[in-house]
C-alpha cells in the first residue's frame, strides 16, 4: 500500500464520520422544529377552543 491509497482510505472515513454527524444535527433540528409546529398548532387551537368557552358563557 503506499502513501496515497492510506490517505484516500482515511480521507473517506472521515468523511463518513463528518456526513454522519452532519445527518444527525440536521435530523435532531427538523425533529425540534416539526416538534415546534404541532405544538404551536395545539396552542392555536386551545386558545380559540378557551376563547370561544369563556365568549359563550357572558
Amino acid at each position: 500500500m503506499n502513501k496515497g491509497t492510506i490517505w484516500t482510505i482515511l480521507g473517506v472515513i472521515v468523511a463518513v464520520v463528518v456526513a454522519f454527524w452532519i445527518v444527525n444535527v440536521l435530523f435532531s433540528v427538523l425533529f425540534w422544529l416539526f416538534k415546534l409546529a404541532v405544538v404551536a398548532v395545539v396552542a392555536l387551537i386551545v386558545f380559540f377552543a378557551l376563547r370561544a368557552l369563556f365568549r359563550s358563557r357572558t
